[in-house]
């Protein structure tokens, strides 16, 4: 990953809750508009100081195009472009692909009867050496042989199974050094495992339940800088204590739709 990375963001201009997909969502609770937009942008400020920020058109009818982490999954110029479970947000899917064609981005071929929810779902280490896949209430876990073929690269399955955390990137973040925050009860006995015998202890970083309600692990690293939309004292601590700069930025408008700072944005340049 280069030192400024490009991220994609796409504008909330069309941002609402017009379903319900996920336990966050419920149409009786819309977000405010005005403050959206301002959380959003504030957002674009905050990580325009360490990354390049690039953006795709939203859509009128498609109001979840803002999450752009759910695009695909990028890495060295190839693109797998999301196979949405829900029928709702499927035709975003056609949109996003013709911006990485257009972008000069190699969309590579996969099969229509495997969800994959793009970087929801996957994420790679900061060091790109192998990757981890969230499946269960979005992605099938038959991608993660696809992805290891596509990428030629390691793939680590991880079982979900709290319906709050339905994507990997809600509970699990790999930062740089190989630091790795996560909610160890979203993911099944036998994943947690996998984590602990993958990661070493030194390198995990256990999040409560407060930050993870709070979508602390839908973070986003750029070197040792890291914006969530909150951190508890007790997780500050534990990020300074590494060496890790926390940004706070407040999205809370967004976590009515259950995204947060990653899902608002898709690294263009790796993980």
């Amino acid at each position: 990953m280069t030192n400024h990375p490009r991220l994609l963001m796409c504008p909330p201009d069309h941002f609402q809750v017009r379903y319900e997909i996920n336990p966050w969502m419920n149409v009786q609770r819309q977000p405010a508009a005005a403050s959206a937009q301002t959380q959003w942008q504030q957002l674009v400020a905050s990580l325009g100081a360490h990354a390049e920020i690039v953006l795709c058109e939203p859509a009128p009818s498609r109001p979840d195009m803002v999450f752009t982490a759910n695009a695909g999954f990028v890495l060295d110029g190839r693109v797998v472009v999301s196979r949405f479970r829900y029928p709702e947000r499927q035709p975003e899917a056609p949109l996003f692909a013709r911006w990485f064609a257009d972008a000069g981005f190699e969309c590579l071929a996969w099969p229509d009867d495997v969800c994959f929810e793009g970087a929801g779902d996957c994420l790679a280490d900061q060091d790109a050496a192998h990757l981890w896949l969230g499946h269960g209430p979005r992605s099938d876990i038959r991608a993660a042989a696809l992805l290891a073929r596509a990428f030629q690269l390691p793939v680590y399955p991880l079982g979900l199974v709290d319906p709050r955390f339905y994507h990997l990137d809600t509970c699990f973040c790999p930062l740089a050094d190989g630091h790795t925050l996560y909610y160890p009860t979203a993911f099944s006995a036998e994943s947690q495992m996998l984590i602990r015998a993958q990661i070493p202890i030194e390198k995990r970083i256990e999040v409560s339940e407060e930050d993870a309600c709070q979508f602390a692990c839908n973070a986003v690293g750029v070197g040792k800088h890291v914006f969530m939309n909150y951190a508890s004292a007790r997780l500050q601590h534990e990020l300074d204590s590494r060496g890790f700069q926390v940004h706070e930025v407040r999205v809370t408008e967004f976590l009515r739709a259950g995204g947060a700072v990653k899902c608002l944005s898709l690294n263009l340049d790796g993980a």
